[in-house]
């Protein structure tokens, strides 16, 4: 027989979730003085969160469905380490009412709402109908249980075309697809299932209205077991790609304070209507003139730090006072609204290659420290391995600032400052996003990012004579680091010489341009030829690894980082990937057969989209992969013939594997 749920105090809480969330619960509860322990799955024996909790289990094999989605081995880790509270983080189990009601049967505290709570509110179809009870405005849609294709199908022919078809139990973008006419309807059905599935184990779909140009904006919720209910203001989550939110900030800069009122008022009876426990999100669409109730968020929501920067609320200690079966600390009239906040999501992506996620090992992990105003909170750290298995976000960058341009700005200039390498990222695709003039004037709407993709997601120029004069510095200081033996030895200087003068080339390739650059060192001044340039050269390291560079009687603060062959460059230009080229030709690139489809990284084949001897056309899908819970469709390159399919459905396969071959059409 279940157990009814019960809030009460605990001194041991269990983070059912990894990463950045399972990192930033764990310091909001020892500072609570709770006891933590961590759950990991096998690609994350070694990673910060399992280093930060006093204990930690490990659930099982990497794939989440086998570890961190395994309601029973989490309760079973609860209970080998005695503790009596689980916080489930986002994602994985957040949102799951088995989980939270297996955590009441098994007298467990968990965190959040209960498991009737979650049903009521956690399924998109089950609240849009009780909104619809309650009388929130909703967008246009279907909800109901029939989920056969014809149902689907028929629904959206009604509501008329775009629609916008939707995992019931999902979030994050994932299992959602936009569908433009009725004959593109059955092909997304089918991949937004499959990824639906693969995410959250539901496969549930509903159907809503795709409303134009919309704007996103959601009210922060928070309940306790003795009928208080606060709203914490709003967040605009606009900026979006792929339906995944990229930039959040708080307050909304589109609302005025009547429309905010009734926003508040809207967000408070949707979680009234069952009597809310817990953290939670009223998220709502405007289409300009109106605002529509599209889902509530029954967890902790990725951008929560943006609305503890503008309440100077700590939310994960609310959550926990909560659970404890506390009060709410404060009541409506005293959360006061200070300021502006805004956070960018760091992801472990490449926006040059249609954004396909990078896996890999972090060999350099360099943030801004954190000062007032500047938040970074973060899963990961040097030597940490970016796994194929899970969400690719890295890290989140959060700025506050009297007024949102100055937030805007202190979040560009943390941005600059962030040096990760191992992995692509998505940081400089952020500092163009958050720079760009229409963003800074709030002329946006959710489908910005896609309409400016070509100005955002530019190549880096190509290095100029402040950056080969950065890499020359970083190779020079880390072959003098190499040899010294002595901080007093005059090698400290690198390239000192008690007499004559040397010379020294240096050949560096950036895309497809090499650049030669000499260095003339000894005794007295260097100096560096760039071209027909030559100009007096110095470096000087400080206590953080940045260089200060002296290009001409020009100081700048650099970062150069050599590994191998590969120098890493950031100066006020950018970021620049360069490779120190082998003079003696021991540097030959790696060569591509482009009739081979090859895995871009390491994922899972979910789906065979063309069958051997078929004739395609350019761009013409092949097979779909699954990497880091999202889908990638693999197509052709040119019109040919399929000449084979080298992997099936199911198959793991890692990055660089041949997948399938093309013959050139004739």
């Amino acid at each position: 027989m279940a157990h009814s749920p019960s809030y009460r105090r605990f001194n041991t809480l269990l983070i059912a979730n990894r990463g950045e969330i399972a990192c930033r619960v764990i310091r909001s509860a020892r500072a609570m003085g709770l006891r933590t322990v961590a759950v990991y799955s096998e690609a994350d024996r070694e990673a910060l969160h399992v280093a930060m909790a006093d204990e930690a289990v490990l659930l099982g094999p990497a794939p989440a469905r086998d570890s961190y989605l395994n309601i029973g081995k989490v309760i079973a880790a609860a209970r080998r380490t005695g503790a009596e509270g689980i916080h489930p983080g986002y994602g994985f189990l957040s949102e799951n009412a088995a989980f939270a009601q297996a955590c009441a049967d098994a007298d467990i505290v968990f965190v959040g709402p209960t498991a009737a709570m979650m049903t009521a509110m956690g399924s998109k179809s089950g609240a849009k109908a009780l909104m619809e009870k309650a009388g929130v405005p909703l967008v246009p849609g279907y909800h109901g249980e029939a989920q056969d294709d014809a149902t689907l199908q028929g629904a959206a022919d009604r509501i008329g075309y775009p629609v916008l078809v939707k995992a019931s139990a999902g979030g994050g973008g994932r299992g959602m697809r936009i569908v433009q006419s009725a004959t593109e309807f059955a092909p997304a059905i089918v991949s937004a299932r499959r990824e639906a599935q693969a995410a959250f184990g539901d496969e549930r779909m509903l159907i809503e209205k795709y409303v134009e140009n919309p704007r996103h904006i959601e009210v922060q919720v928070i309940g306790d077991a003795h009928g208080n209910l606060l709203s914490l203001f709003e967040r605009e989550c606009t900026l979006q790609r792929r339906h995944q939110k990229v930039i959040e900030e708080a307050p909304s800069p589109t609302l005025n304070a009547a429309q905010r009122e009734k926003l508040y008022e809207a967000a408070r009876k949707a979680a009234g209507a069952v009597n809310y426990v817990g953290v939670g999100t009223v998220e709502f669409v405007s289409d300009g003139k109106e605002v529509f109730f599209i889902e509530m968020n029954t967890r902790l929501q990725v951008e929560h730090p943006v609305t503890e920067f503008i309440t100077g609320i700590d939310l994960v200690e609310w959550q926990l006072r909560v659970a404890s079966g506390e009060n709410l600390p404060r009541t409506q009239d005293q959360i006061v609204m200070k300021g502006h906040a805004i956070e960018a999501r760091v992801y472990a992506e490449n926006p040059n290659k249609n954004f396909m996620p990078s896996v890999g090992r972090i060999t350099t992990w360099r943030t801004p420290p954190e000062i007032d105003g500047l938040r970074i909170d973060s899963g990961y750290r040097k030597g940490d391995t970016v796994s194929p298995h899970y969400d690719a976000m890295l890290a989140k960058v959060i700025a506050w600032a009297e007024t949102r341009d100055a937030a805007i700005g202190r979040l560009a200039r943390a941005l600059d400052g962030i040096d990760v390498r191992g992995v692509v990222t998505n940081i400089p695709f952020l500092s163009a996003l958050v720079t760009h003039p229409e963003v800074r004037a709030n002329m946006i709407d959710t489908g910005f990012i896609e309409r400016h993709l070509k100005e955002l997601a530019v190549m880096p120029p190509a290095p100029g004579e402040i950056e080969l004069a950065a890499a020359v510095a970083g190779i020079m200081q880390a072959e003098s680091e190499a040899s010294r033996k002595d901080a007093a030895s005059p090698w400290r200087t690198a390239g000192w010489m008690p007499v004559g003068r040397r010379q020294r080339k240096f050949m560096f390739r950036h895309g497809q341009s090499e650049h030669e650059v000499t260095l003339v060192y000894g005794n007295g001044p260097s100096q560096l030829r760039v071209g027909d340039t030559n100009l007096a050269f110095g470096f000087e390291p400080d206590e953080t690894g940045d260089l200060t560079l002296s290009l001409d009687g020009m100081r700048s603060r650099v970062v150069s980082v050599v590994d191998g062959r590969d120098v890493y460059v950031r100066t006020r230009n950018g970021r620049f990937e360069l490779r120190w080229v082998d003079p003696f030709g021991g540097d030959d690139e790696e060569q591509t057969n482009e009739d081979r489809i090859i895995a871009p990284l390491p994922g899972i084949v979910v789906a065979l989209l063309a069958v051997e001897g078929a004739v395609l056309e350019k761009g013409a899908p092949i097979l779909t992969l699954e990497v880091m819970k999202m889908e990638q469709t693999l197509r052709a390159p040119y019109p040919g013939i399929l000449k084979a399919i080298r992997c099936k459905v199911g198959d793991i396969v890692q990055e660089g594997v041949e997948l399938a071959e093309i013959e050139p059409a004739a």
